[in-house]
């Protein structure tokens, strides 16, 4: 598995590998999606119940902050042209309560998705793809195969110019030329690019000792392979960003814990650039495991401290995003 493939699709404005149409020699990506019996929002797919669609196939894990922010546009997608559409997303799970048929199912829900979801937790249909990363777009036209694919955020006018031309070739008349218009809000709202400095940044033992980490640990902490875990009530991360919105994926160790946490920036209380999580005094509390909005701050955007101190042992901290 590719461990930089989501810290790739951060650089940039997201438009990695936006191709022209291209026809790949063999449909065997759904028939992997045919072969998965796991489906949230829908009875299992088949090959019947696609025909005379085009199918819009997106890579997704629910904490990916990327991925959050292509949702307005592929719901809107799924909606607009749902006579000649099929929208499947494919849950490919990057953390590991994220294989957790309840966590996601919980997540989703909260997301109002409106389209087939199929579970991919032993990355069969992302093997089958031969893909690399979230977000990530296969256009497939009537017969399954591939005409175009994109990677991570951004180009949604090209992509939807893509899904109307496959419409159109599957029979489609009328198709409204205009492209949809979506608001974006919360965690869903695009990123800040010309402010955004800071990268994702995973807390885990093969960074815990990086020269020149922008974060640090303090109090009792237990570092494993992929997450850190707070071991006594009073242990803090400190990060030095430059961004927007400061996220971070975290959860509680353990089940049915409620673990409070207080964040500060620059010392004090967020007040009125707190995100969707805390409170203006920068109140939260961690109880389950997903991505949390911390930090939303109104501009000037500038080179601010963060801290989030956790009021009681048993936070699992994973990963830190911006936008």
């Amino acid at each position: 598995m590719d461990v930089e493939r989501r810290q790739f699709l951060v650089a940039g404005a997201m438009t990695v590998a936006a191709v022209g149409l291209h026809t790949s020699s063999t449909p065997h990506e759904l028939a992997a999606i045919d072969r998965a019996t796991e489906w949230l929002f829908s009875p299992r797919l088949t090959a019947a119940s696609r025909s005379g669609k085009v199918v819009l196939v997106e890579f997704c894990t629910y904490t990916c902050v990327n991925w959050l922010r292509t949702m307005p546009y592929v719901r809107a997608w799924s909606q607009k042209y749902r006579e000649r559409l099929l929208v499947i997303g494919v849950h490919t799970p990057e953390f590991p309560f994220e294989r957790d048929v309840e966590n996601v199912q919980r997540a989703l829900g909260r997301m109002n998705v409106d389209f087939p979801i199929v579970l991919d937790n032993d990355y069969a249909i992302w093997r089958a793809f031969d893909n690399h990363y979230w977000p990530a777009l296969y256009f497939m036209d009537l017969q399954g195969r591939v005409r175009h694919h994109h990677f991570g955020e951004g180009e949604y006018e090209q992509s939807e110019r893509v899904i109307q031309q496959l419409v159109a070739s599957a029979g489609a008349t009328a198709i409204d030329q205009r492209l949809v218009s979506v608001e974006p809000s919360g965690i869903e709202l695009q990123a800040d690019w010309t402010d955004l400095r800071s990268q994702e940044t995973y807390l885990r033992s093969d960074t815990v000792e990086e020269l020149g980490r922008p974060w640090s640990l303090s109090g009792k902490w237990t570092i494993g392979s992929g997450s850190v875990t707070s071991t006594a009530p009073n242990a803090r991360v400190t990060y030095r960003f430059h961004a927007r919105d400061v996220n971070l994926v975290m959860g509680p160790s353990h089940r049915n814990q409620a673990i409070r946490f207080r964040v500060t920036i620059d010392g004090r209380a967020p007040d009125s650039a707190h995100g969707l999580d805390v409170d203006d005094n920068g109140n939260g509390v961690v109880a389950e495991p997903r991505t949390y909005q911390l930090i939303r701050q109104p501009k000037p955007i500038v080179d601010r401290a963060f801290a989030i101190e956790f009021l009681d042992a048993g936070a699992e901290v994973f990963d830190f995003t911006f936008g």
